[in-house]
């Protein structure tokens, strides 16, 4: 019987534990960075705050809140690293959740208006898709313009007024608890709904080839043209995803608080794109993953709760946001050097 020794190549010694470590720390130097960031902030509001973040409670609001802008960071990860950007998702949030009411109130089928809240979001993010890539706007361009355009559309077709979603919960109950019920009577669902789409973005991103098109794509556009690559079709594809994850991610945040309002998205710009950015995929594309997102997430989502746990008033908020992402980015960039 060979032993894993004798299969070693002559002369080469066996690595150790901590030369096995060290490699790993090198190859995933990004994702250990920011999982240590996270572990050292949750380690100092808990010696800082022990009363709130030793309770069960405040774990519970995170898995509440932050799924409303985490699954939209998810897909949007894959559209940065293709060197392309969003900024229209929060009306797409409110656009999409227009259209599960129309649907709702014609069919009286809360299911068959999650058909059309769903497909409104695609189709809102293919036309952004089909505006950058055919017609050529810069997609930061492009997203703004349909930012304000969507979030016009809401307003003209809602009179600017607030809308129950009781009678979709009411009709049938189901759909409300697959949404934002509670595993166990404890677990937030759209916590549970975050994590399916990380595993499912992760295996596309990692696990496909379409994966491995989008970083071609960001690493080099001219090279993946002539590689056979379907440039094109992918980024329209990516804005598409990315709509159909904010038409989602919408209608969870309204079904929470069972109403919608026309002003639905509107804060959740500089917390996705911080979430992204915090976990590692720079602005210029080529590189990031989903799990630096994933904890960027929830990076961003504990720093105004911690903020407040140990004394500060809110205004220390956006100082501590800013600090805690130049450094983590800062940190980044320090590795990904040495990496290369």
């Amino acid at each position: 019987m060979t032993t894993r020794v004798e299969q070693q190549v002559p002369g080469k010694p066996v690595p150790t534990l901590a030369q096995r470590f060290a490699g790993f720390a090198r190859q995933n130097g990004l994702q250990v960075g920011i999982v240590a960031v996270l572990v050292l902030m949750w380690v100092f509001f808990i010696v800082a705050a022990p009363k709130t973040f030793l309770s069960p409670d405040i774990y519970a609001s995170f898995a509440t809140s932050v799924p409303f802008y985490g699954i939209i960071a998810l897909p949007i990860t894959l559209l940065i690293i293709a060197q392309e950007i969003d900024l229209s998702f929060g009306s797409t949030m409110a656009v999409s959740v227009v259209a599960f009411l129309a649907v709702f109130n014609v069919t009286s089928s809360p299911f068959l208006a999650l058909i059309g809240c769903l497909l409104a979001g695609f189709l809102v993010g293919l036309l952004n898709g089909l505006i950058v890539v055919k017609i050529g706007i810069p997609s930061l361009i492009a997203t703004i313009g349909m930012q304000f355009f969507w979030r016009g559309f809401v307003i003209v077709v809602t009179n600017a007024r607030l809308q129950s979603l009781g009678p979709a919960a009411e009709v049938d109950p189901v759909l409300r608890n697959l949404l934002v019920g509670r595993l166990f009577d404890y677990i937030p669902m759209q916590f549970v709904w975050m994590i399916i789409v990380a595993v499912a973005v992760w295996l596309l991103l990692n696990r496909h080839r379409f994966g491995a098109h989008v970083y071609l794509i960001g690493d080099n556009n001219n090279s993946a043209r002539l590689m056979g690559i379907p440039v094109d079709q992918r980024r329209i594809l990516l804005f598409a995803i990315v709509g159909l994850a904010a038409g989602f991610a919408g209608l969870l945040a309204s079904f929470q608080i069972s109403t919608f309002f026309p002003s639905l998205g509107d804060g959740y710009l500089l917390q996705t794109l911080a979430a992204v950015f915090l976990g590692g995929t720079p602005v210029l594309g080529g590189t990031g993953t989903i799990l630096g997102t994933f904890v960027g997430s929830f990076i961003i989502g504990i720093i105004e709760p911690g903020t407040v746990a140990i004394g500060l008033t809110g205004f220390w908020t956006q100082l501590i946001y800013g600090l805690i992402i130049v450094v983590s980015v800062g940190m980044h960039t320090v590795l990904r050097r040495r990496i290369r």
